[in-house]
């Protein structure tokens, strides 16, 4: 690792950055040094419409969620237990290990370990669905999840940064908990809305996931544009190794233990999908809003990336079950056959 020093220091939103601008990687340096190309009004416009976005994706994932079904898990909650653990314990650490298995620099360990400390996002749901898994226990996995991140995502933040040097101290905590904040209130509306005028709350789900894929796409574009040719720090060859293993491995390992603590295929699929997706709305926003610019540079954009690994991975997972279930009734009936087959012959003198 190479040190570059850059006559900088600062605080903003409660982060001091001096180490961060301070300690460098080779390809890091780029970003340490980076230069915002948005002006104060322009940063300040991107991060309003990325804090309204937040809001209106959670009160649509407070719409899919309904008070009876959330309190029959939590009178038996092995597999909301289950699939806590992997979304809190799997996906912080691979996070990790991935940051120090590609050698990822201080910021680019920073960016990656948030979108792996996020609660689970409403994609999961609509992905559960698709596998045929149980809605109730991901839609409560989703809900408890986001209500306990308040807590497990300071702490495994602060825990793994630990292990990188000069980003002890570097995580704008405050600025984590008070986005956490803004995802529970929006949430605790869409709950209510579901609860005392659920005639709307189809049509809200349906506006806030059109809404979060088209804004996606809108900021990413805006973002680039305006960023320019600093855009392809964030699709270094590293960090789109990091964007494409850690959902796929968040999948595979959420189900290889679900299995192991002997649930259901119904369970075992949607835990898989929880483990994997995660809120990408939320990480984009701590990115854009708790870092100054200087220090995130073009990373903020990091989860746009995560998002397209995220979708294409479980949808060939999707396409894989649709087959198997269309070949395993073929399958059965031709063994009925066989064995009608069988017996006629043995019936025969």
């Amino acid at each position: 690792m190479n040190v570059t020093e850059v006559h900088q220091r600062g605080v903003s939103n409660g982060l001091s950055y001096d180490l961060l601008l301070n300690t460098t990687s080779e390809n890091s340096t780029i970003i340490r040094g980076f230069q915002s190309p948005f002006s104060p009004a322009m940063d300040k416009a991107i991060n309003s419409f990325t804090i309204i976005i937040l809001f209106i994706t959670m009160i649509s994932l407070g719409c899919t969620m309904e008070m009876a079904k959330i309190k029959a898990h939590i009178l038996k909650p092995k597999g909301v237990a289950i699939a806590l653990v992997s979304q809190f314990g799997i996906m912080p650490l691979t996070a990790f290990c991935l940051a120090k298995a590609f050698q990822l620099g201080p910021i680019e360990a920073v960016t990656v370990l948030i979108c792996g400390c996020c609660p689970g996002g409403n994609l999961s749901n609509i992905f559960a669905l698709a596998l045929q898994g149980d809605m109730n226990l991901s839609i409560v996995m989703t809900t408890c999840s986001t209500v306990l991140a308040l807590g497990a995502m300071p702490f495994l933040l602060y825990l793994y940064c630990q292990g990188f040097s000069g980003l002890e101290n570097a995580v704008p905590y405050a600025g984590i908990v008070i986005a956490l904040v803004m995802t529970l209130v929006p949430c605790a509306f869409g709950i209510a809305i579901n609860h005392w005028a659920p005639r709307f709350s189809p049509m809200i789900i349906k506006v806030g996931l059109s809404i979060l894929l088209i804004a996606s796409v809108a900021i990413g574009v805006m973002s680039g544009i305006t960023i320019g040719g600093t855009v392809w720090v964030v699709l270094s060859p590293e960090l789109m190794a990091v964007a494409s293993l850690m959902p796929l491995i968040g999948y595979l390992l959420g189900y290889i233990l679900s299995t192991l603590f002997k649930q259901n295929g119904q369970c075992k699929r949607t835990i898989a999908m929880e483990t994997g997706c995660q809120n990408i709305q939320l990480c984009s926003t701590i990115l854009k809003v708790a870092f100054p610019p200087e220090v995130i540079g073009p990373l903020f954009l990091f989860p746009l990336i995560y998002i397209i690994f995220q979708g294409g991975e479980a949808l060939l997972f999707i396409i894989i079950f649709r087959w198997y279930q269309r070949c395993k009734p073929a399958t059965e009936e031709k063994n009925v056959h066989l064995t009608d087959d069988k017996l006629e012959e043995a019936k025969v003198p």
